[in-house]
């Protein structure tokens, strides 16, 4: 896959996020888009997806975040989940994920086991019992779908005592666009999926949900080296006390110019892929991604109606009444207002 320069654009709000662009005609996919929606939980992780109108839930974040949690669901008009994905069962992934199947009908729940010792995880199996559904243990190789998005289990490969590295590691391929999630998945691990799927295979990802919320464990020279990512997200509380992201992989990320999203810094980071290119959203404005060297901040206004818009929204004025603004202060400065629409 070759890298794209893909578009960063800054918004003030996500949960009322701007319509998807029109694709080229020769484009692979159809309009509607595939959006990605890295959810704020703090020290914890949690990822909506939604193509076509169906959605899919990868971890939940804490216990604490259940009812984040399941409220953004409905903000997002989720009525039902094509399937909700258990990385592994620690609890800063699964604790969540019990008050979502208790609340949305669910197609499917996939996890690395069926089995843990805690009471978090028992509450898991319990709620997936309740809908009817086993946990499903995928295999590497294993395929879903979701509306045209392509999803491929890739990791783990092999049996590990260390929780982490059990993570379920995903790649989704929508149009020419690649997303990779991780999990908690460590180093030792992530060096085996390299070798299990041998030299031919392509990594190469558009982004990177970093694994372990940038802990030392993981993301590896090697597997950076393979996944070369434009974009890493990294999912991470703010002050934690982990001390996440740690200052390795950082270093990897930042010498391997990737653009680096963290929601300790822009809260949810929503990714929109038309199949060509990704776009990123967040919902704090006032900070910018690192070394985001091809960040673009533009915003158009309307003369007549004194608004401004997201580049993308599905209002914005004709060319002869518009005016450009390359940051959201400077249009409130102009005496100009957000669209109700695009920037909430």
């Amino acid at each position: 896959m070759k890298k794209k320069l893909l578009t960063l654009l800054l918004a003030l709000t996500l949960l009322l996020c701007g319509c998807a662009e029109t694709l080229p005609a020769e484009s692979t996919v159809s309009d509607g888009g595939l959006t990605v929606q890295f959810i704020d939980v703090g020290q914890a992780d949690c990822a909506l997806l939604e193509c076509d109108g169906q959605f899919l839930l990868i971890d939940g974040g804490n216990r604490d975040d259940s009812q984040l949690v399941v409220s953004y669901l409905e903000q997002q008009g989720v009525q039902e989940l094509e399937a909700v994905v258990c990385t592994h069962a620690h609890e800063d992934h699964v604790g969540g994920l019990p008050a979502v199947l208790a609340v949305y009908p669910t197609k499917a729940v996939y996890a690395p086991t069926k089995t843990y010792s805690s009471n978090i995880f028992d509450k898991f199996v319990y709620y997936t019992d309740q809908q009817g559904l086993e946990i499903t243990i995928p295999a590497p190789g294993d395929t879903l779908s979701l509306g045209q998005a392509e999803i491929t289990v890739l990791g783990p490969v092999k049996s590990y005592a260390e929780a982490n590295n059990t993570s379920i590691v995903l790649q989704v391929n929508y149009g020419e666009t690649t997303f990779l999630f991780t999990g908690d998945m460590e180093t030792e691990a992530e060096n085996d999926m390299l070798d299990y799927w041998g030299e031919q295979f392509d990594w190469q990802a558009d982004v990177l949900k970093v694994g372990h919320h940038c802990s030392n464990t993981s993301t590896g020279y090697r597997f950076l080296n393979e996944v070369i990512p434009s974009y890493a997200v990294i999912s991470v509380g703010t002050d934690n006390s982990y001390g996440h992201p740690h200052k390795e992989p950082m270093s990897r990320l930042q010498q391997a110019g990737v653009t680096i999203l963290r929601t300790d810094q822009l809260g949810t980071i929503q990714a929109v892929s038309d199949g060509k290119e990704v776009t990123f959203t967040w919902s704090n404005q006032s900070n910018l991604p690192e070394n985001a060297e091809a960040a673009e901040q533009i915003f158009i206004g309307n003369k007549n109606s004194k608004k401004f818009h997201a580049p993308d929204c599905k209002n914005l004025p004709a060319e002869k009444n518009s005016i450009e603004f390359s940051s959201y202060q400077d249009a409130i400065d102009a005496g100009y207002d957000p669209c109700g629409s695009c920037l909430g």
